[in-house]
């Protein structure tokens, strides 16, 4: 079966492979608040009541290849842009759908961000006025002034890496056979399940050695973190190049679930005995984990996820709005249930499942229908799932007849 559709049409599989490493942000703000690891400027909250390491393997192994392969898949995409309608079309596509959204959602989620966790946060130490406290800081500048970027960081950079390789796709087009020779060689590669996992492996374990670390941490300032870019610049560029090399992503199933397995049980082998890895042992073990689960994650959507699913499609749509509001709420409800005399894992399931519900009961009745789903998505869509499904076996009536 040829896995690429024709460019009128949505790759399903990736398509549905972006928006849940997407929604996986949800997991990870709604489990941190309650482990034992101490994340600094980048998650303050920690409920002193309840928290379990538990919570911590699920943050660190989603954290391990979530938004890798975000930058994978939207580097393919990016291309299929590039390459499909264009540049400028493209340029005009990411400024739209990428740029302006960080721009607003930036300096409107400020305040709400701000407000969750310091409220949530002097609910954790105990202040018995903790609503008057958070209150007063409303009339502060630092309220209504961003001064971080948070969960959007992702969008800050996807900005300053399209931009990067747009001008390297342009200087690229000036040489024909260069183009030709590295898609030529990526094709090979690709194609053999073994030898493109230890070949990727050893380009983010360089990466490491250039960056002289051992773990890339988020970046939520302002301020372009290097090692930020640079990791996940290669990712990006790995899905901008599998674009050229798109008839080969059937070869992603070989191998997926051994993929899937092997790195599972290799990071967890690693995260269980992090203190008797030296760094070099550290950046292979992470290297070959991140691509392991890439490739298998990938193989995996593709094998299950090629074909047209209403369902699918909606929370695809819905997935972009549900992680952008996502995050002052996933703050707010910890406090609300700080008293509650449960195991930690109970407190993650209950903000885990509050926030899916708000953020998609808003996203249903505010979002899918109106000028902010077209803003977002670039059109507005029906409510209904069955419509979607209408619209699917329509569009094939018409492709056939075609």
């Amino acid at each position: 079966m040829n896995t690429l559709l024709p460019k009128t049409e949505r790759l399903h599989a990736l398509d549905s492979l972006r928006a849940i490493m997407m929604l996986l942000g949800l997991v990870i703000h709604s489990s941190i608040t309650y482990g034992l690891y101490e994340y600094g400027d980048a998650w303050s909250l920690k409920d002193p009541n309840s928290n379990s390491m538990l919570n911590d393997l699920i943050v660190f192994f989603i954290h391990s290849f979530r938004m890798q392969i975000f930058f994978v898949v939207s580097g393919f995409f990016g291309a299929m842009l590039f390459y499909e309608r264009k540049p400028l079309a493209m340029i005009k596509n990411r400024i739209s759908r990428i740029v302006y959204p960080f721009i607003v959602f930036v300096i409107l989620l400020w305040p709400l961000i701000y407000f969750s966790l310091t409220y949530t946060g002097f609910v954790f130490a105990g202040d018995p006025n903790a609503w008057a406290e958070t209150m007063a800081t409303i009339g502060t500048p630092l309220f209504f002034i961003p001064q971080k970027t948070y969960h959007l960081w992702f969008l800050y950079y996807l900005v300053m890496i399209i931009g990067v390789s747009i001008l390297i796709a342009f200087a690229i087009r000036k040489t024909p056979s260069l183009a030709r020779s590295i898609s030529k060689a990526f094709s090979w590669i690709i194609q053999k399940p073994v030898l493109r996992v230890f070949f990727f492996a050893m380009i983010t374990g360089l990466a490491y050695l250039v960056m002289g670390i051992s773990s890339v941490e988020t970046s939520l300032s302002f301020v372009p973190d290097f090692n930020t870019f640079i990791y996940y610049f290669t990712f990006f560029i790995v899905g901008w190049v599998l674009f050229k090399s798109k008839e080969h992503l059937d070869s992603m199933k070989r191998l997926d679930w051994a993929c899937t397995l092997l790195g599972t049980v290799l990071f967890f082998g690693y995260a269980l005995n992090v203190p008797s890895f030296s760094f070099e042992m550290t950046i292979l073990v992470k290297s070959l984990v991140v691509w392991l689960l890439i490739f298998g994650f990938t193989g995996l959507f593709l094998r299950y996820g090629s074909g047209h699913s209403a369902r699918m499609r909606y929370i695809s749509d819905a997935s972009y709005w549900v992680y952008l509001v996502h995050l002052p709420i996933a703050g707010f409800i910890p406090a609300l249930i700080f008293e509650w005399e449960v195991p930690a894992m109970l407190k993650f399931l209950t903000v885990l499942s509050g926030t899916s519900i708000i953020c998609f009961t808003t996203y249903h009745l505010f979002v899918r229908s109106t000028f902010i789903g077209k803003f977002l998505n670039g059109r507005k869509y029906s409510r209904s799932v069955a419509d979607i499904r209408h619209a699917e076996e329509a569009r094939k009536v018409t492709a056939t007849l075609t």
